[in-house]
């Protein structure tokens, strides 16, 4: 099976790339802007014929569509994200090689939800800022383009990979540099946000599934499981072995609410969490032989006057919560979740310790 991967070097490509490369019998061909790319051509500035041309001379089976942006302002986001893939479907329809389209969403796209509610692929979507518009209107773009095609709505991706700039990856790098100046408190913000976090290894498994299927239209992809970040932030610590204090800025910048529980025991306390591990009750937890400074979620020291908290709030426009329902994945491409959470922040982690 000849494929065509668009995005290898994001952070979703790479996966998918990998995952497709460890199959004998896909013949990969990696299409995008950087010099590593098989062949360059970009999206959002190429015209739908020359990519007809080129369609047309590899004639593969399969095109999978990882590119795109997060970061930028509407325009930006309107020209990788939507445009682009105008300009795929396009190419595809004017070509004659009858191939196949999987495009990556995301769940931005359903904007916010109720709390305690699973979103299956009916829901109205509301997106709530331009990211999330910018790739409803890609996902509407290939759902009448007339296309074989299937989008996956990405949940919250995670694990080896993930971006310095995002929540997670804020997370850990605020870790890093409290551990890196043994700094015994660390002060964060916007972790009252509920997501569902899926492994990125996981999807590639499911673009991988959905490649060689028959699904057509949208398919939530998940672990469907809501977890709330500030239960994120103390696995985090625990997995990496930070012994101090995490101090929890929720709500407007300047709340301070109890300190997050203790990230170095077997659990985090008394009551279930999001993890499958138990959330400590709120306390004040301090470990000898660390500096008590405080420091702020960029990892520097702070007065309690001048905290920069984690973005508030969380940046994808979606709310407070945010769970898949992942039952047609599991039924149209027989795909489950393999990769816990724990696992997944333990390689955020990992990388972000090879820079202490």
């Amino acid at each position: 099976m000849r494929v065509l991967l668009i995005g290898a070097n994001g952070y979703i490509g790479r996966f998918v790339a990998d995952r497709l490369l460890a199959d004998p019998a896909v013949q990969l061909t990696a299409l995008g802007r950087g010099d590593d790319a098989d062949v360059r051509f970009d999206l959002a500035s190429g015209s739908p014929g020359a990519l007809t041309r080129f369609l047309d001379a590899v004639h593969p089976g399969v095109v999978i569509n990882c590119a795109g942006t997060t970061r930028g302002g509407a325009r930006e986001l309107t020209r990788h994200n939507t445009v682009a893939v105008a300009t795929v479907c396009e190419a595809l329809r004017r070509s004659g090689c009858g191939a196949r389209l999987v495009q990556i969403g995301c769940s931005s796209e359903y904007g916010p939800s109720q709390p305690g509610s699973s979103t299956a692929e009916d829901a109205v979507p509301r997106p709530g800022g331009p990211y999330g518009v910018s790739k409803l209107a890609a996902t509407e773009l290939v759902l009448g383009s007339g296309l074989d095609a299937v989008v996956l709505r990405v949940f919250s991706p995670a694990g080896p990979g993930t971006p310095a700039g995002s929540p997670l990856g804020r997370l850990a790098e605020a870790m890093r540099r409290a551990m890196q100046s043994g700094e015994g408190e660390l002060r964060l913000g916007g972790l009252g946000a509920q997501r569902d976090f899926v492994d990125v290894r996981d999807v590639a498994r499911a673009v991988h599934a959905a490649s060689l299927s028959a699904a057509q239209g949208v398919i939530n992809i998940g672990s469907g499981r809501a977890v709330r970040l500030r239960d994120a932030a103390a696995t985090l610590a625990r997995v990496a072995g930070y012994g101090g204090a995490l101090h929890e800025l929720d709500g407007p910048p300047g709340a301070l609410r109890p300190t997050i529980g203790h990230p170095r025991g077997e659990s985090v306390g008394h009551r279930a969490d999001g993890l499958g591990h138990r959330a400590d009750s709120p306390g004040h937890h301090r470990v000898d032989g660390m500096s008590h400074h405080r420091m702020d979620a960029l990892g520097h020291r702070a007065d309690p006057e001048h905290v920069i908290p984690v973005t508030y709030p969380y940046p994808d426009g979606c709310g407070s919560w945010q769970q898949a329902d992942v039952r047609t994945a599991r039924d149209r491409l027989g795909w489950r979740p393999r990769i816990n959470l724990e696992e997944s922040l333990a390689d955020i982690w990992m990388e972000a310790a090879c820079r202490i």
